[in-house]
């Protein structure tokens, strides 16, 4: 605790658990609280606020008095974040977290997620043991992969494969389980995201990830600032005359930003429809290195992201050749 001089008034432990919280907290005067972004900072900032904190949580990574400080301890980082709200709490970068709500049913997408990698290292292991000695499991979806590979294992790895194909099997029914359960979950409680599946090539999982991992559209004052909060846009460290072209800052949502690529690689392939996004992404990756085309689909996710944004905020109707139709109005 830091007073108004900036003097050290009181230092000590707070049991993590909102019984411990409420204990200490909830007989002080409420004040300005800083915290670090973690695993427990949402729910324990939703408690502070409850009891009528000021409740600032500080990405630590933006902090350079915390990320790159030569002495880093937990008591020194409490101090610097202390000083640092009673200086000024813009230094923090403070980060706004979702509701309770919204993190539960970003829970269950978050959920699908792991099952859907468990089952991809089960079909990776099975496939890698059954070459190993000199066979080859037939080409199918991992939807299918427990049922069309059942006759094709070799006979002295059946006690070793079979259990493997039942949890497959298993992974897979409780993967179309969430997804019906998400279905019904986006249609009854987030009808938003029919806007944003208008977009060729943006599923249920895409539309329902960027809602609940935004989940208000007024938050950000213009459509094209979603792009660098969703860390799809370039880093600057510019010096003098100097301004190299850096990667991508990859801050924000992680596995938002992966289901944007995923969309944004479907509407580059060869299944994508014609549209204005896919015709600028296809000029832009021309028929180039390999790097540019990974250029091509960054770029396209970064433009996805702002026009998903774009259409949540207005409700409008999406139209995929909307420029060629000026252009051609214009001529």
């Amino acid at each position: 605790m830091v007073s108004a001089q900036g003097e050290v008034i009181r230092e000590g432990k707070v049991i993590l658990s909102r019984l411990g919280i409420e204990r200490v907290f909830s007989a002080r005067q409420p004040c300005r609280i800083a915290l670090e972004v973690g695993t427990h900072s949402p729910w324990v900032s939703r408690v502070l606020a409850e009891l009528g904190y000021e409740v600032l949580v500080a990405n630590a990574r933006q902090v350079g008095l915390i990320a790159r400080g030569q002495k880093k301890t937990d008591r020194v980082d409490a101090e610097t974040l202390a000083r640092a709200a009673r200086f000024d709490p813009a230094l923090l970068k403070p980060i706004r977290h979702r509701g309770e709500q919204a993190q539960a049913d970003l829970a269950m997408l978050r959920a699908r997620k792991a099952l859907l990698e468990s089952r991809t290292r089960l079909i990776i292991s099975a496939r890698g043991m059954v070459k190993a000695v000199g066979g080859r499991l037939p080409k199918c979806s991992a939807d299918y992969f427990a049922t069309k590979v059942k006759d094709h294992l070799p006979q002295m790895l059946k006690p070793a494969l079979e259990p493997m194909l039942t949890a497959i099997a298993q992974l897979t029914e409780q993967v179309r389980g969430m997804t019906r359960d998400l279905k019904k979950l986006a249609e009854e409680r987030y009808s938003e995201t029919a806007l944003l599946s208008q977009v060729h090539g943006v599923g249920l999982i895409c539309s329902l990830t960027y809602v609940l991992t935004l989940e208000e559209p007024s938050r950000f004052k213009r459509s094209r600032d979603v792009g660098a909060y969703l860390g799809l846009t370039a880093r600057q460290h510019e010096s003098g005359e100097q301004k190299p072209q850096l990667h991508i800052t990859k801050a924000g949502d992680i596995y938002l930003r992966s289901v944007l690529v995923q969309s944004a690689q479907h509407i580059l392939g060869p299944f994508g429809s014609d549209s204005d996004l896919r015709r600028w992404g296809l000029r832009l990756a021309g028929t180039g290195s390999k790097m540019r085309k990974n250029k091509a689909i960054i770029a396209v996710a970064r433009k996805l992201c702002v026009l998903l944004h774009r259409l949540w905020l207005t409700g409008e109707v999406y139209e995929p050749l909307r420029q060629e139709r000026l252009l051609t109005a214009a001529a």
